[in-house]
């Protein structure tokens, strides 16, 4: 029977393909596996968060190929999801109640997918406040909960792609291509603004990173077993 893993060398550097559990922070996928190295004391992360409420492929480095973080994270990265239109919430997606409805019996497939183009090249978005994003030493979603206003910057980011695939009002799937550092809850709420309506980010899934894709991914515990079955240090 064909092994599942490969041969890894976890101590000198590898690159692992991991699919983010829904409901798991990025930093406990990083905390499981580096768990599952105690003997080697070995350095893990990640390249690039995930949203709690996402799923989807994560890029782990160990070892001396942590060194290359910042290369993986700065490549372009593919999403699908679903965005819920005719409401909005503080958070942009499910993390946070319905604060606000609208009438959706004005909007139509054809509005829906023309308002895509203007969402397309280069594009400035406010990042949500509910974000990991640090402000004076603090993670701006710990401000946000406790209903603190945080006043974060614009910033430029780049969509080459954005496609809408089903509508089924009042949900919406699509399929995103875009630059590091964009932000889907952010840009599913500035797509219900400009149709003078409302949305929210209900499903978030990371298909792509550069050239690497979901389906090349293991399962998180699939790997930790595989670890924990290893007999000695030798083997990992």
């Amino acid at each position: 029977m064909e092994e599942k893993f490969p041969l890894f060398n976890f101590s000198e550097g590898e690159l692992l393909l991991l699919n983010k559990p829904y409901k798991w922070t990025s930093f406990d996928v990083v905390g499981k596996i580096r768990n599952s190295f105690k003997p080697l004391k070995l350095k893990v992360g990640h390249a690039g968060t995930l949203d709690p409420l996402a799923t989807g492929l994560l890029i782990l480095c160990t070892g001396k190929l942590t060194k290359k973080i910042d290369d993986y994270q700065a490549q372009e990265k593919e999403y699908t999801g679903t965005m819920v239109l005719g409401a909005t919430t503080p958070s942009y997606d499910l993390e946070t109640e319905v604060d606000r409805t609208y009438d959706t019996s004005g909007l139509n497939d054809e509005l829906i997918k023309e308002t895509c183009k203007q969402f397309t090249g280069q594009i400035s978005q406010f990042p949500p406040a509910h974000s990991a994003i640090k402000m004076n030493g603090e993670r701006s979603y710990m401000k946000a909960r406790r209903g603190e206003v945080s006043e974060l910057k614009s910033r430029e980011v780049s969509v080459s792609e954005f496609e809408i695939t089903r509508i089924e009002l009042p949900e919406v799937d699509f399929r995103v291509v875009c630059s590091k550092g964009t932000y889907i809850r952010s840009l599913v709420y500035d797509f219900g603004r400009v149709l003078d309506n409302g949305a929210y980010l209900s499903r978030l899934c990371r298909t792509r990173i550069g050239e690497f894709k979901i389906d090349q991914a293991y399962e998180v515990m699939d790997l930790v077993n595989h670890v924990r079955s290893l007999k000695t240090i030798d083997e990992l």
